[in-house]
């Protein structure tokens, strides 16, 4: 930071009310966020207002924020006071047993996050300007001393960038490693054009599946802005409750956090609905970015054979290549998004953990860990989809 450049000071607020909406965006939507929707000041506060997070949900924020000396918001870190480790993606089960089992507590911890999105972005949010890395150094500091001096076990900073993952480890933190799968727009048309970088055989089962969708008669729309109704709320909301019950017990949403997401961001949302005579029985919810769609959730009512392919991967890369998207997230997990074109990536996440022997072991574990998810995804892309040279 120059020398003449004003003071940073640094504190938490528990609420987003605290901020002003403008000045949140300016960080968080800086240039290197892509426009992620999922970090907007909308987003976060439409989780608070309909107590999809609090103390109910375990996800209680405590958002770090700093201001330089006029009160002007210089940099922010979404953050967290968690009391379990579920809606994370990014698991830390076994550290809290073993932490346990020694005899420590590993909860109350933090977390830096979007709550239960697993979508890599920026996690230290600074102005642009000559001040933004001396705030997002201050920030690391900072989550690191909280956790230091209130008993409080550990901070993870989750599916952060990669250049951030890098500031993390040169301040002292762990560094691990995770893996996605995205789709990537190569210049695309059309599907077809697509397909068409497809080999034959994975050309083939991908028409076979959505031919097989259309042969049961569904009709699928895809709604964003005005064009969503409460009544689509209340269909999604359905799938979301069914898929989330059957998944993991009580879903994070509330009803009111779609009727807020609807009435603040419908110009942000994609949603995908399949129909069966005139009824909804299943759909997906994504948001967009400025160059990405992010895949977030699924559900359904009644079973058809592919629907949550068509539903969840075809109509998105359909939407990208139509309005000249980038990329599609679609999320954690599921090896079977290989063979629809979407190959997986790193994902990064850091962690400061206060107990020293317990770093030791986190420490040592997570040396082994890193080289072993890069030797997954080498051996994954193996499976890819896609022609290799001079094949059909």
């Amino acid at each position: 930071m120059p020398d003449d450049a004003p003071t940073v000071g640094l504190r938490i607020v528990d609420t987003l009310a605290a901020v002003d909406g403008t000045q949140w965006d300016a960080c968080a939507l800086a240039p290197g966020s892509a426009g992620n929707p999922f970090l907007s000041y909308r987003f976060l506060k439409a989780l608070e207002d309909s107590k999809s997070v609090g103390r109910r949900t375990g996800w209680q924020p405590q958002y770090l924020i700093a201001e330089s000396d006029d009160g002007t918001l210089q940099g922010a870190a979404p953050l967290y006071m968690k009391s379990h480790s579920q809606g994370e993606y990014v698991f830390d089960h076994g550290w809290a047993q073993a932490l346990e089992r020694a005899g420590g507590r590993y909860y109350p911890k933090l977390q830096v996050a979007v709550p239960f999105t697993p979508v890599p972005g920026p996690r230290l949010f600074a102005r642009p300007g000559p001040m933004a890395d001396a705030v997002r150094d201050a920030l690391i500091d900072m989550l690191a001393k909280i956790a230091d001096d209130n008993n409080i076990s550990s901070v993870h900073a989750t599916f952060c960038t990669e250049e951030e993952w890098k500031r993390f480890g040169e301040r002292g933190w762990l560094l691990r490693l995770g893996q996605q799968y995205h789709w990537s727009n190569d210049g695309y048309r059309t599907f077809d054009d697509f397909l068409g970088a497809l080999s034959s055989r994975k050309r083939k089962a991908i028409r076979k599946e959505r031919e097989a969708v259309r042969r049961e008669g569904l009709v699928i729309h895809t709604l964003s802005g005005d064009d969503i109704r409460p009544e689509h709320w209340d269909a999604f909301f359905a799938f979301y409750m069914d898929t989330g019950g059957r998944k993991w017990g009580t879903p994070y949403l509330t009803r009111s956090f779609f009727d807020i997401l609807g009435s603040t961001m419908a110009d942000k949302v994609v949603l995908v609905l399949a129909e069966a005579d005139g009824r909804p029985v299943g759909g997906a919810l994504n948001l967009k970015g400025d160059d990405t769609l992010y895949g977030r959730y699924w559900g359904c009512l009644e079973s058809h054979g592919f629907l949550h392919f068509e539903a969840c991967y075809y109509q998105a890369i359909d939407y990208a290549i139509a309005h000249g998207l980038s990329r599609v997230e679609a999320g954690a997990q599921g090896d079977h998004k290989i063979q629809r074109g979407y190959l997986p990536v790193l994902t990064y996440s850091a962690h400061w953990i206060v107990d020293p022997n317990f770093r030791r072991a986190v420490d040592d574990y997570l040396r082994r860990e890193r080289p072993a998810v890069r030797q997954e995804i080498e051996g994954l892309m193996q499976y890819s989809p896609f022609r290799k040279e001079n094949e059909a």
